[in-house]
């Protein structure tokens, strides 16, 4: 149970740290555009989809929670919308832990070293 919630909490944390992430100032800040750039598509393979409560389809919920779980990637199917918000794999997710600090010079997300570097 411990193994699983960790996993759990690691899915979630990555859905919201990646290079392009889109984080905007109060003031230029739209729901459509933080819905869906927030975060984004995780592709999974079929099993981990299911054991994780679809949890790849974040982008989905993002725009509205009351959507349930099984329900997610039939949204994301039905709508070019969801289609277009960026798409990670397993691998490039967890290489996306990297990215820890907001450069806001750049507007992106960058890794701890990139800072030490400049």
């Amino acid at each position: 149970m411990v193994i699983a919630s960790i996993v759990g909490v690691g899915l979630f944390s990555i859905q919201h740290r990646f290079e392009h992430v889109h984080w905007m100032p109060d003031a230029s800040w739209s729901f459509a555009a933080a819905s869906l750039g927030g975060t984004f598509y995780l592709r999974l393979p079929r099993l981990l989809q299911w054991f994780s409560g679809n949890i790849g389809f974040h982008h989905v919920h993002h725009v509205d929670p009351r959507i349930p779980d099984h329900r997610l990637e039939e949204c994301h199917n039905a709508d070019a919308g969801f289609q277009s918000a960026s798409t990670l794999t397993l691998h490039t997710a967890l290489q996306a832990l990297r990215y820890a600090l907001w450069d806001s010079d750049l507007e992106r997300l960058v890794p701890f070293r990139f800072a030490a570097a400049g």
